[in-house]
This record gives structure tokens, sequence and C-alpha cells, in this order.
């Protein structure tokens, strides 16, 4: 009888020792499984942030357009206006917007519904002499017909932009080039491409376009 009891107690004992052995096994497992749903959630932000690109714009001289938002120079504030308006904030184009001003052709431009426009850089306004410079801002026919070359109807892309266009003025522009690296009438080189305003696709050009007169 005594040894009886004895048993008894040993097998209560080790059912007692199984399931406690169960028991922290079931833990375990349930401690895995928050690991497990954790890994998504701290990869699903770097999936989203990818968008964070600001467009297709290309060319060493983007670098120098203002990259915050609230600045009017901004890629995202030039969007949002049309292509005079846009060009006014931009602090590599004021002296094509003084021109622009100069010809009165602020709201024809900003009206136009589709334009390519070819934008010189101050830079490239600097490249001509002063005192010719100074006799086309003078002459108002001279500097429309200057301003109306740099405009072709219709908002081109990086695809469609190599070969000819008729521009504004009523002669040709020449476009060569593929990519990311394209010159007009093979002397003025795109240093900002594919820049978007609310009615025009703006190429950034290193020398003022000159129509034959």
């Amino acid at each position: 009888m005594y040894r009886t009891k004895l048993a008894a107690i040993a097998a209560s004992a080790a059912l007692a020792l199984s399931l406690t052995a169960c028991g922290s096994s079931g833990d375990d497992s349930t401690t895995a499984a928050p690991a497990t749903s954790v890994a998504p959630m701290t990869t699903a932000p770097a999936m989203s942030s990818a968008p964070a690109m600001s467009g297709d714009q290309f060319g060493a001289g983007c670098a120098s357009v203002p990259s915050d938002p609230s600045n009017p120079g901004s890629f995202d504030a030039m969007a949002k206006v049309p292509v005079a308006t846009a060009a006014s904030g931009n602090p590599l184009l004021s002296t094509l917007v003084t021109a622009v001003k100069q010809a009165n052709l602020v709201d024809s431009l900003n009206s136009e519904p589709a334009v390519t426009v070819f934008a010189p850089t101050n830079d490239a306004f600097g490249k001509i002499p002063k005192a010719d410079l100074d006799k086309v801002l003078a002459d108002p026919k001279t500097l429309t017909s200057v301003l109306t070359y740099h405009v072709v109807s219709g908002k081109l892309t990086p695809q469609q932009l190599a070969g000819t266009h008729k521009t504004l003025q009523g002669t040709d522009v020449t476009v060569t080039g593929s990519g990311t690296s394209f010159t007009v009438n093979g002397t003025s080189m795109v240093v900002c491409g594919n820049v978007q305003t609310a009615n025009a696709t703006v190429y950034i050009v290193d020398t003022v376009l000159m129509p034959k007169m």
C-alpha cells in the first residue's frame, strides 16, 4: 500500500513537470510571434519614402535650383504656376524675366496652353557684350523676336526633344542629343532639363539662342 502511494505521488509529479514544460514551450511560441509581426512594420516606412523624388529633372545646373519647396524658385513651386511667373521666382533666370517684362510677354507666355521654353540663364545673357544686350533690350521688336525664338508649341518630353521644332517666332530650332545630354542649335547646352510649370516644360540653357534676322 505504501509503495502504491509513492508510485501515485511520483506519477503526479511527472505529470506536473510535463505540463510545466508544455506551458513554457507555449510561451516561447507566443514570444516569437510579435517578432515576426514587427518586421514588416519596420520595412514599410522605407518603402513609402521612395516617391519623395521631386521629379524627372536632369542636368548639373539643377543643383543651383532652390530645394526648399516653399521657395518660389523651387521645382515644386514652379510646377504650380504658369511659366513666366515660375521663372520670376528662379534666381537663375532673373535676366530672362527682366527681358520678358521689357517685351510685355508675361501675359502671353502665361496664357499659352502648352509650350516648351528654352530658358537662358543669367550667365547665358552674360556672354553677350553689354552694349549689344542693352541694344536688344531697348528694341521691343528685336527683343520679342529673340524671346519668342526660345518658345516651341507643345510640352516636349526629353524623349521628344531631339529634332527640328518651329518656334513661336516662326523659324526653327534644332536639338541634338539624347538621354540627359542635349544641345540646341549646336551651341547652347541644356544644363537643367524637364522642369515643369503649370503650362510649360522648361529646358534651362547656357547660351542665348539668336534667330536669323
